[in-house]
């Protein structure tokens, strides 16, 4: 089979995804075409442009079997400057939608990216989304802003895009998995450790920016010693070179409980800190899956996380706390709660989240991609 993956704005999250995908089908014949992720604007509608008249049009002038095209990706548009692409059947994934993403103090608002995410879905043969929060939010979305125009909007163009909808999570990597997590919930040393003399260690492993809720966890380390609570905190994830005020003020003047805040050398040394924490804390405003948390689960951590977004598909209620729209002051207090709580009781039993193995995710990416073979 020949596949051509478009990834118009290719973070981190974006490459690990593509390297997990033809590392499960490595008998396919791959072809990637990607750009930076960066200078967001110019490249949700510059990507067909870049692509279409650039070094890259003979590529895009192959033949393929299918192509895979992130929602990044202006798929309209590219389809009309390159005929082949309009010929070959089209899967678009949606690792995150526009309508449903937060927006920054420092961000326009504009319809454009939307309407790129619409076009696409309508032109694309199927749509694959990472978590049902990120389907039932784009869809809700689409048919929120349709309502808004004033006139000659066809019927019946959200049940269209419903119709050719499915979720297919993004998946693990094996070496994220702990192999001593089968032991995990009946070591007495994790139930009835004295916290007093070994802290209990919380990692928060996510991008330093703003929708991922670094005010709360700001508020979180300042209880955190305020109350003089036995907790060592670790501060992981990709930095930018615009950091958030609240991670700003902890850096240059860090807290007693921060016992790390500088970035692993690996992916290897990153994934082996994991397997040394307790616990792993999300405070985020937007996540579409929260793979940096079942990287963290998958990695023997006891994961915490608000009720919102994606994660109550993800964890069981035991793993989340109350949220309040991102309300600084009581999600704190929710969070200090639930740790105060599993440092006097223990901690709860161990996630199970093989069902995110790349392996176990296997069969319905190969149905997907095998049901456009003529």
């Amino acid at each position: 089979m020949r596949v051509l993956i478009l990834s118009a704005y290719n973070t981190a999250s974006h490459k690990a995804w593509q390297e997990g995908l033809t590392a499960l089908f490595p008998e396919w014949d791959w072809t990637i075409l990607s750009l930076p992720g960066r200078y967001f604007s110019w490249r949700i509608r510059g990507n067909p442009l870049s692509w279409a008249f650039g070094k890259d049009r003979p590529q895009l002038d192959a033949q393929y079997d299918v192509i895979l095209a992130t929602s990044m990706v202006d798929l309209a548009t590219l389809q009309g400057m390159v005929p082949n692409i309009a010929q070959t059947p089209c899967v678009l994934y949606f690792h995150e939608n526009q309508f449903a993403y937060p927006k920054s103090q420092r961000q326009h608002t504009s319809i454009e990216p939307q309407m790129v995410n619409l076009y696409a879905a309508l032109s694309a043969q199927s749509l694959v989304f990472n978590s049902r929060y990120n389907r039932d939010s784009f869809l809700l979305g689409v048919e929120a802003l349709l309502n808004k125009m004033p006139d000659e909007v066809p019927n019946g163009l959200t049940e269209i895009l419903k119709n050719k909808s499915r979720v297919l999570p993004v998946g693990i990597d094996t070496s994220f998995f702990d192999e001593a997590i089968h032991s995990i919930n009946n070591a007495p040393s994790r139930a009835t450790r004295s916290w007093s003399t070994q802290p209990l260690k919380l990692v928060w492993n996510h991008r330093w920016e703003y929708d991922k809720g670094p005010e709360i966890l700001a508020e979180v380390i300042q209880q955190i010693d305020q109350r003089s609570l036995p907790i060592a905190v670790s501060i992981l994830g990709q930095r930018f070179r615009q950091i958030p005020d609240s991670l700003q003020a902890i850096i240059h003047s860090p807290p007693p409980c921060l016992v790390r805040s500088e970035p692993l050398d690996s992916r290897h040394a990153y994934q082996d800190y994991l397997k040394q924490q307790d616990v792993v804390l999300s405070t985020a405003i937007h996540e579409f899956q929260g793979l940096a948390m079942l990287e963290a689960t998958a990695a023997g951590c006891i994961p915490l996380a608000p009720t919102r977004l994606a994660y109550p598909e993800v964890l069981s209620p035991a793993f989340l706390y109350p949220s309040d729209d991102g309300h600084v002051a009581n999600e704190a207090h929710s969070i200090i709660a639930r740790l105060q709580h599993w440092i006097e009781c223990g901690l709860p039993d161990h996630c199970d989240v093989h069902s995110y193995q790349w392996s176990a995710l296997k069969p319905a990416y190969q149905e997907l991609f095998e049901s456009y073979l003529s």
